[in-house]
C-alpha cells in the first residue's frame, strides 16, 4: 500500500482545486483519501468519507444543516465531525499525512482536525487567512501553514503554481524517512531566561547520563506544547522548573498556559520534579500596554516588548494553592522542590523582584495545600544555584530508574 495523504476540505465549493492536488499527488505515486466537510451542495467528485458521515460524527445531520442554513452551526458541527473521524482514521493506518485548502471556514475545520493528530504526522494547511494571527490554526501542534496569495476559487496560472507547490511539499514530507538513530529517553523541562542557569545545568547532567532533554520556553504556548508531548507519550520524565505561566493565569498576564498546566505528567503517571521558577513575575507586552490597575506596581522592562510585574503576597498564595491543587491529582511519582532563597534571577537580594514576604506566602501556601502523593522538599538555596539543579537532577533520575 502506498503512503497515503488525507485531503480534508469543502468539496462542494473547492472540489476543482482538490481534484487538481489529488491528481498531482497520485502522479507522484502516493495514495489519497478524501474527507468532505462541505455543507452547501454536492461535491464535485465522490469522496472516500462523505459529508453526511462527517456531520453525523459531529452530532448533526447534513439534511438538517442545509435546511436551517446557519453557517456558524454548520461549521461547528463539521469541526466536531472531522475532529472525531480524523484521529480514528489515522489510528486505523489509512493515511500518513494531511493536506487541506481553505478560506475562513475551511481553514477552521481542517486545522482543528490537524490538531487532533500526534506531533510528527505531516500537516499542511494552504489558506487565505494565515498571514495574520495563526495561533488558532496551529495550537500546540506542528501544523505547517502556506499562504495561498490568491483566493482558492478556481484554477489559474498563479493558483496552479501555489497548489502544485503544496502537493509537492506534502509528498516530500510524507515520503521523507527519518534516518535511524539510537533513541535516548526524553526528559522535558520548562525554562525562562531568568531560570536558564538552573535548566542548563540539569540539561548538561541529563545528556551526560544518557538522556535527551527537550527545553520548553514557558510562554504559554511552550507550556501547552510540553503538556501535549507528555500526553502523546514522548517523555520519560519532567523537570518542570519554570511554572511561571501560573502567574499569568491567576493574575491576568499575557503568557498563561491555561488551567490544565501541571496535569499531563500526573495523568500519565510519569515521574516529575516541579519547582517555583519565575513565580515572582507576571508578563505583559511593552510598558505602555500595562493596564491602569497595575501601573503602580513593581514593573521591570525586560526588553522593549516585554514588561514584567512582581507578584504580590496575596497573588502568590493563590498561585501556590492552584499549583498544589493540580499536583495533588498526580498518579505517578511527584516531587515539589522549593528554592527558599529565590525563584529567579530578579529575585535575589538587591534585585528588583526580591520580596521575602511574597516568597514566604508562596511557600506557605504550597506547604499547606500539597498532599500525598506529592513529596515536598525544601532547600535553603536559590533556584539558579548549581546545588539546587544537581538536587533536581539526582531526584528525577532516581525516580526514572
Amino acid at each position: 500500500m502506498p503512503r497515503t495523504i488525507l485531503l480534508i476540505g469543502t468539496l462542494d465549493t473547492k472540489g476543482t482545486e482538490y481534484e487538481y492536488v489529488r491528481d498531482l499527488i497520485r502522479d507522484r505515486g502516493f495514495g489519497t483519501l478524501t474527507m468532505d466537510a462541505g455543507v452547501l451542495g454536492e461535491p464535485n467528485f465522490s469522496p472516500d468519507i462523505a459529508a453526511d458521515e462527517v456531520a453525523v460524527a459531529g452530532g448533526g445531520s447534513l439534511a438538517a444543516l442545509r435546511e436551517r442554513g446557519d453557517r456558524g452551526e454548520a461549521v461547528d458541527v463539521m469541526i466536531r465531525g472531522v475532529c472525531r473521524l480524523t484521529p480514528e482514521v489515522y489510528e486505523a493506518g489509512r493515511f500518513h499525512g494531511v493536506l487541506a485548502l481553505g478560506g475562513g471556514g475551511g481553514t477552521n475545520i481542517a486545522a482543528a482536525a490537524m490538531q487532533t493528530l500526534p506531533v510528527g504526522v505531516p500537516k499542511l494547511m494552504v489558506s487565505t487567512v494565515v498571514s495574520g494571527d495563526v495561533a488558532p490554526y496551529v495550537g500546540i501542534k506542528d501544523v505547517t501553514l502556506m499562504y495561498s496569495a490568491v483566493d482558492i476559487a478556481g484554477l489559474n496560472p498563479l493558483s496552479r503554481r501555489i497548489l502544485a507547490n503544496a502537493a509537492g511539499a506534502i509528498c516530500g514530507m510524507v515520503g521523507q524517512d527519518v534516518p535511524a538513530a539510537k533513541d535516548r529517553p526524553i526528559v522535558a523541562a520548562s525554562m525562562f531566561g531568568v531560570t536558564t542557569p538552573c535548566v542548563n545545568r540539569i540539561r548538561e547532567r541529563m545528556e551526560k547520563s544518557g538522556y535527551e532533554m527537550l527545553v520548553f520556553h514557558a510562554t504559554g504556548s511552550g507550556g501547552r506544547s510540553m503538556e501535549g508531548l507528555i500526553r502523546d507519550g514522548y517523555v520519560a520524565g519532567v523537570a518542570d522548573m519554570t511554572t511561571t505561566e501560573w502567574c499569568d493565569e491567576v493574575v491576568g498576564g499575557v503568557l498563561s498556559a491555561g488551567p490544565d498546566r501541571l496535569t499531563a505528567a500526573g495523568e500519565t503517571g510519569i515521574p516529575q520534579v516541579v519547582s517555583c521558577g519565575a513565580l515572582d513575575m507576571v508578563n505583559f507586552r511593552a510598558m505602555h500596554t500595562v493596564s491602569e490597575p497595575f501601573r503602580g506596581r513593581t514593573l521591570y522592562r525586560h526588553n522593549p516588548n516585554v514588561t514584567l510585574m512582581r507578584t504580590t503576597a496575596e497573588e502568590c498564595r493563590e498561585i501556590g494553592r492552584r499549583i498544589a491543587e493540580n499536583l495533588n491529582k498526580a498518579t505517578g511519582p511527584t516531587v515539589l522542590m522549593l528554592p527558599l532563597k529565590g525563584v529567579s534571577m530578579l529575585d535575589r537580594e538587591g534585585e528588583p523582584f526580591h520580596d521575602p514576604e511574597a516568597n514566604a506566602a508562596l511557600f506557605d501556601a504550597l506547604r499547606r495545600h500539597v498532599r500525598p502523593p506529592v513529596e515536598l522538599v525544601e532547600l535553603d538555596l536559590h533556584i539558579n544555584d548549581t546545588a539546587f539543579a544537581d538536587a533536581v537532577f539526582e531526584r528525577l533520575t532516581a525516580l526514572m530508574t
